[in-house]
């Protein structure tokens, strides 16, 4: 059994522990707000962007010739996986499963005799995938010293991503990243960006409108398809950082109430050992009094 000393730093140790849990998850909170705006402010205009791009899209016939971001490289060989992740952990489940979806959909590719590449954005996924995956990490983009997230971060990796499907590197990229949908609640989500995956448009009205294009769909798409590509992982990126934030404001708040669980019961055996202590002298005392 612990002494009484040992269990007065203990107690002292989990009571330092929670006053940091509790001021981290006010951090959080702080922080939230503000990933949580710039999320919902990007939605919008990334759906819109996909939107249009479906829309001039769908102008190509079977015989139109579209561009390579569109039409792929005509097979699916190699695969790369874009796992988007955090840089700092404390966030509870939030890396791992954006890391399990990404694990699966890996182990399903190679069970399939596909070639699997990956490129990790965020070091707390890049350390659990390369257990796994080194052989198949080509590089690690690590965003630690950014602090508000900017356009201006995600369209070099864009830029990469096209430069090396432009160079054959692979045929396919899929992008992961958790969805932010509240503070419990994130969604490990898995976007397929090249070949450009748009969305059937389907209207209640009735048959879509004509449009004739001024440049054409060809020249519109060519400025259109790169841009979407960093505008996603622009997306992917502020989805995270909100998801982010919620998933440790959740993990630090349980545990503070954890951390006050342990105090409770560890304060109880130390009353506990104390009055047991009390009660053993003072029947020694007694006993000797006694005994005179």
């Amino acid at each position: 059994m612990p002494s009484l000393k040992d269990l007065r730093n203990r107690i002292s140790s989990v009571k330092s522990t929670q006053k940091i849990t509790k001021a981290m998850q006010m951090v959080a909170a702080a922080k939230l707000r503000r990933a949580q705006s710039a999320a919902e402010a990007a939605r919008p205009y990334a759906d819109r962007m996909e939107s249009v791009l479906a829309n001039v899209g769908s102008s190509f016939g079977p015989g139109s010739v579209a561009p390579p971001l569109l039409a792929g490289s005509g097979k699916d060989d190699v695969h790369l996986l874009l796992v988007c992740t955090a840089e700092r952990g404390l966030c509870g489940a939030f890396n791992s499963s954006i890391v399990r979806l990404a694990r699966e959909h890996a182990l399903s590719l190679m069970a399939q005799g596909k070639t699997v590449k990956m490129i990790c954005v965020g070091k707390k996924g890049y350390d659990q995938l390369r257990r796994q995956f080194e052989k198949q990490i080509m590089e690690l983009i690590e965003l630690r010293s950014v602090r508000n997230m900017a356009f201006e971060n995600a369209d070099p990796i864009g830029k990469k991503l096209i430069a090396l499907f432009e160079a054959g590197e692979f045929d396919v990229c899929t992008l992961f990243y958790s969805r932010f949908r509240s503070v419990i609640a994130q969604i490990p989500t898995a976007t397929q960006l090249i070949p450009a995956k748009l969305a059937a448009q389907a209207s209640a009205a009735g048959p879509a409108a004509a449009y004739d294009y001024e440049p054409d769909e060809g020249e519109i798409l060519a400025t259109l398809l790169p841009r979407n590509i960093s505008v996603q992982v622009f997306r992917a990126l502020l989805e995270n950082a909100a998801s982010e934030q919620g998933a440790r404001m959740s993990a630090m708040d349980n545990a503070t109430r954890n951390a006050g669980d342990m105090i409770r019961k560890q304060t109880q055996i130390y009353n506990r050992s104390r009055q047991a202590m009390i009660t053993k002298e003072l029947i020694e005392i007694i006993s000797g009094a006694e005994a005179l």
